[in-house]
Order: C-alpha cells, then sequence, then structure tokens
C-alpha cells in the first residue's frame, strides 16, 4: 500500500524563498505572511494524507458504476467529498461574493498539489466545478451568477465542461450537438458529448453542465459555436430544485486509470439550456474554462509524479539487495539498500529534480494569473498565456516518465498492483490526453503563442533570462546553473528563429519540430527556476538557516538537473533542425 506525505515545506520554500509572497506586489499577496499559509497548507496536508491518500487505491479498484441511471462513487468517496465541502476548499480561491474566501489563484494552485497528489480522481470533481466556476464568472449574467455560483463554489452542485463528441474531438467545428432557440429565451439542447469527466455521481445535489452546441444562424466550423448551462435538475426562481432536466449518463467510461472519477457518455434529448455569453461566441467563453484546465492538468502531470517519487525514495531507502561496490553500507545485514547503487541514485534525482523544478515552475505560472487578473497586468497575461502549453504538454510529459522511473525503481514490485505504482503511472497517462493533448499543445505553442502580440511574450521571456544570468553572473558559486542556462537559452533562441525563417516557406518544418521545442522550452523554464531556487537557497544558507540540509540538497538537485537535464535542449534542437523531410517522408500507403 502506497502511502503520502505533503511536501510542504518545499511548498513553503517556493512560496517564501523563491517567489517571496508576501512582499510581492500582486493585490493580495502582502496577507500571505509564511505562518499565515503554513496553516492553510498543514489543514490541507491533514485531509490529504489522513482522509484522500486512503482511498486511492480502494476506489482505484472498486470504480465508480451507473445503476439505474444513477452514477455511484467508491465507497468512502461521499463522505471524504463532504469534507472537502465543509472546510471551503472549493471556495479558497473564489469572490467572496459567492461564498468563497478571495485568496490567490496561487494558494489554490499549492494546496491543489496536494489534493491531486493524494487522489487524483477525487479531487477532478471539484477540480471540473471550479472550472466551470470561472467561466461562468467571467461569460454568465448577473442573474446566472446569482443562480448557480453560491451552490457551485460550495460545492451542493458541482460542474462539468461538455466539448468531445463521438465523431469529434480537437475538430470541434465537426460538432453535431444542436440548440434549438425557445419563446423564453432559453434552448432545447440535444445531442450527446462523451468523456465527460466528473459527468455524474452520487456527492452533490445537482451537476450544472457547461455544453457546447450549434444555434441556429451561426454558420458551419467553430464560429457557429455557443456555450450553454444545463442543469442536471432545473433550478426554480427561488432557488430550490425542480423537474429532472433532459440530460442523462449513457454509459461510464472503463479507463486504463482515474477509474474512481465518472467518464461519462452524455445523452442531451431537449434539455433546457441557458445561452452563456453572446451567442455564437462559445469557443471563447470555453476556453477561459479550458486556460485553467491546462494549467491544472500540467500540476497533476507533476503532482503524480511527486507521490510516485515519494514512494520509490522509501522503498530504495528500506529494500536490501546487493553490496555497495565501494564497500558495504550494511554490514549488519544480508545486502545494502537498493539506494547505494548509482543507476538507482540516477532514477531517483531525475525525479526529485523533476518534480521540484515541476512544482516551482508552476507556482510562478499561478502567480502570474493572479499578476494579470488582480493587477490587469496585460504582460502577465501574455507571459503566462505562452506558457500555459508547456506548463500542460512538458509537465505532464514528463511527469508520467518520472512515474514509470518510480516503478522502475521497485523492479518487479512495481508491476504488482498491490504495490501502487502502477496507479499512479495509469492516473498520470491521461494528463497528456485531455484538455487538448500534447501534441496539440505543442502545436498550439509553435503555431499561435510564439507569434502572439508580435512575438512580444516570447522576446519578454528570453530577456526575462537574460537579465537574471547578467544580474547574477559575479555571483561564482551560482556559475554552475548560469553557464549551462545560458547555453539552454541559445538553443531555445535558435530554435525560434529557425521557426521564423522556415515557418512560411516550408509550414511543416516548423510543426515536424513543434513538440521538440515545446520540450526544449519546458527544459529552459526549469533550468532557469533552478538557478533561481540555488539563489534562494544560498541566500538562506547565507542568512543562518537552521535547516542548513535542506537548502543544500536543494542547491545539489538543482545542479543535477542542470548537468543530467538540461543539457536535453541541444538534443531538441537538433531535431528540430532536421525539419520535415524525414517525418513526412514516407507516401500514407507505406505506413
Amino acid at each position: 500500500m502506497p502511502s503520502y506525505t505533503a511536501p510542504t515545506k518545499d511548498l513553503q520554500f517556493v512560496l517564501h524563498d523563491l517567489l517571496q509572497i508576501s512582499h510581492s506586489d500582486i493585490p493580495g499577496y502582502a496577507d500571505l505572511e509564511a505562518d499565515f499559509t503554513a496553516a492553510i497548507l498543514d489543514e490541507a496536508a491533514k485531509l490529504g494524507q489522513d482522509v484522500l491518500a486512503p482511498l486511492n487505491s480502494s476506489g482505484d479498484v472498486e470504480g465508480c458504476r451507473l445503476e439505474n441511471g444513477v452514477v455511484y462513487t467508491p465507497k468512502g468517496f461521499k463522505q471524504a467529498f463532504d469534507q472537502i465541502r465543509a472546510g471551503g476548499w472549493n471556495g479558497l480561491d473564489l469572490p467572496e461574493e459567492f461564498g468563497g474566501q478571495n485568496l490567490p489563484y496561487l494558494m489554490g494552485s499549492a494546496v491543489g498539489e496536494i489534493f491531486v497528489s493524494a487522489n487524483m480522481a477525487l479531487n477532478m470533481y471539484q477540480g471540473l466545478t471550479h472550472g466551470a466556476i470561472s467561466a461562468i464568472l467571467a461569460h454568465g449574467s448577473d442573474d446566472q451568477k446569482a443562480t448557480f455560483l453560491p451552490k457551485m463554489v460550495s460545492m451542493d452542485w458541482t460542474g462539468t465542461m461538455n466539448l468531445t463528441e463521438p465523431h469529434c474531438g480537437t475538430d470541434l467545428g465537426l460538432m453535431r450537438t444542436k440548440a434549438e432557440p425557445q419563446t423564453d429565451g432559453s434552448y432545447k439542447i440535444t445531442g450527446q458529448k462523451i468523456f465527460i469527466s466528473a459527468g455524474d455521481h452520487d456527492m452533490a445535489e445537482n451537476v450544472i453542465h457547461l455544453v457546447l452546441a450549434k444555434a441556429p444562424g451561426g454558420g458551419e466550423g467553430t464560429k457557429g459555436i455557443s456555450l450553454f448551462i444545463v442543469p442536471k435538475f432545473l433550478v426554480a426562481e427561488d432557488g430550490s430544485l425542480g423537474a429532472r432536466n433532459g440530460v442523462s449518463v449513457g454509459s461510464i467510461e472503463e479507463k486504463m486509470g482515474i477509474h474512481a472519477n465518472a467518464t461519462c457518455v452524455m445523452n442531451y434529448d431537449d434539455a433546457t439550456g441557458y445561452l452563456v455569453g453572446d451567442l455564437h461566441k462559445g469557443m471563447r467563453a470555453m476556453f477561459t474554462m479550458m486556460n485553467e484546465a491546462r494549467i491544472g492538468v500540467g500540476l497533476q502531470g507533476y503532482a503524480q509524479a511527486v507521490v510516485a517519487y515519494e514512494n520509490a525514495r522509501n522503498y530504495a531507502l528500506d529494500r536490501l539487495q546487493g553490496r555497495d561496490v565501494t564497500g558495504a553500507k550494511n554490514p549488519d545485514g544480508p545486502a545494502d539498500p537498493l539506494i547505494v547503487h548509482p543507476d538507482v541514485r540516477r532514477m531517483l534525482m531525475d525525479q526529485k529534480s523533476f518534480v521540484e523544478g515541476a512544482r516551482a515552475f508552476t507556482l510562478w505560472g499561478a502567480s502570474l494569473i493572479d499578476r494579470a487578473h488582480r493587477a490587469q497586468d496585460k504582460d502577465a497575461d501574455g507571459l503566462i498565456s505562452l506558457l500555459t502549453p508547456v506548463i500542460k504538454g512538458f509537465l505532464t510529459d514528463k511527469g508520467f516518465d518520472m512515474c514509470i522511473q518510480a516503478q522502475q525503481v521497485y523492479g518487479g514490485h512495481g508491476y504488482i498492483e498491490e504495490w501502487g505504482m502502477s496507479q499512479f503511472a495509469r492516473d498520470a497517462r491521461i494528463a497528456m490526453i485531455y484538455e487538448g493533448a500534447n501534441g496539440v499543445q505543442a502545436l498550439d505553442l509553435v503555431g499561435r503563442k510564439l507569434a502572439q502580440d508580435s512575438g512580444k511574450h516570447v522576446m519578454a521571456f528570453f530577456e526575462l533570462v537574460k537579465g537574471f544570468i547578467k544580474e547574477n553572473e559575479g555571483d561564482a558559486r551560482l556559475e554552475g546553473f548560469l553557464v549551462p542556462l545560458k547555453s539552454a537559452s541559445r538553443d531555445l533562441q535558435a530554435a525560434g528563429m529557425f521557426f521564423m525563417q522556415r515557418g512560411m516557406k516550408a509550414p511543416n518544418d516548423a510543426l515536424a519540430g513543434s513538440t521538440d521545442f515545446m520540450h526544449l522550452f519546458g527544459h529552459v523554464c526549469l533550468g532557469l527556476v533552478w538557478a533561481k531556487m540555488a539563489k534562494a537557497a544560498y541566500a538562506a544558507l547565507d542568512a543562518g538557516a537552521t535547516d542548513r540540509d535542506f537548502y543544500e540538497a536543494k542547491v545539489a538537485t538543482g545542479r543535477y538537473y542542470m548537468a543530467r537535464q538540461l543539457p536535453a535542449t541541444a538534443l531538441h534542437l537538433s531535431r528540430i533542425h532536421s525539419g520535415a523531410e524525414t517525418v513526412m517522408a514516407l507516401d500514407a500507403e507505406q505506413f
């Protein structure tokens, strides 16, 4: 049975040593003193460790079931969900006007890591609700906000997003779900949606579906799509629940992982829906939800790697196998622990350096969202828009890889279900697919985000890296961070220049290198935050930090990333420079 202990100390390091949030000029950050954030994280840790994590394995085995039109979640899930609800965790970073606590998005992200590591499938019910709330906040009418948001913030009602249909996934222009206008201003929604996470369950009174559909007069393609609120139960003017709406669950998908989250086929049969935002502008409204969801999925990718690494590390410390080639480290025992072996150390260092870097990258991204929203900073908004596909794509690709590495540490036991490592790998795998498959994220990055605002935001990122290097180049202790970061940044700039030169003349050259570019960009981002974390760790040591082991380990872990992982940028650049010729060489019939 795997275990989980929340990394609250490391979260605090990122919040206060690295980001120095209580000294930030972002509105609301001055209140985030270390004692205050520690109290929040400690309470989240108790819930995650004591309530959510013990249900993770059992929920995976039991899964959800559909009986007589009702979806039932695994044993203990409803009681755990009640505790999440009672703690007000869903409303942590939502407006007080609707029952939230109005803390920064950053704190919701930090708590989110704990809950995802503890029980990803259970946390998804809350996560999808949060995204639906964000879409209604941004695009809903005042009446819609008053009707739906208080109950959704409290999680008496939960939310979903309905995009995909059996015949169309990424290409939403092929959508067939129809919305027919009614005389009372509502619409009748008819069609089928698939892959709807948290589509139905027994843990809340109502489920508020956000559904994309085509209303008359919108034309072909995505321009004709509108967004609708379609509640499971209709809501009366006084807020009470009325009749069952024309929406039902056709089936629950049998999946590789996240078994305890009900992934539903949803059937809409003249269901009553209410237009959100402007008619035929549904994609804009839904992408408010999807951009938040993509950052949340990036968090899922590394959060699964966090708990997988924790268990692999513990196993390597305890499991006796072989002898250290330099001399026995456990002479009184029959063998030395696995952790003495260099190749096991390599796997653990790969994982440790990734998860700590990914945590810093994601929380920095969350702070950019706060700066964009709370300070109306358009530059921060542009930068996080650029980084979102990197957070989603790179962190989920590498997060899955790290779950596999953790599984490998166990040897044969990693392949046996009772040890739990298989679940982390299976659950992590979906994060590379949903909310826009990672290939689509890479295409979005290269095809749209690089050129956004005439390349202003990618140039700002380069200046940010260059500025940090120049500011610290006189510190000899940071040389092992600054030199590789400079080299990696040059690789990223060279790749961007290649796309600029080749993109118009030979677009396939750019598209064939898009995933390599996303990974190259991701490595540079982690290299940057590692260099900054090393500087923060040295500052703490210089100030006489009592826990010197923690800060010294932070520096050593960062050095590993710079020496063993960051050089991958050269490989990715070489692949990008090879263009599309070899990728496109075969005729379709030759595959």
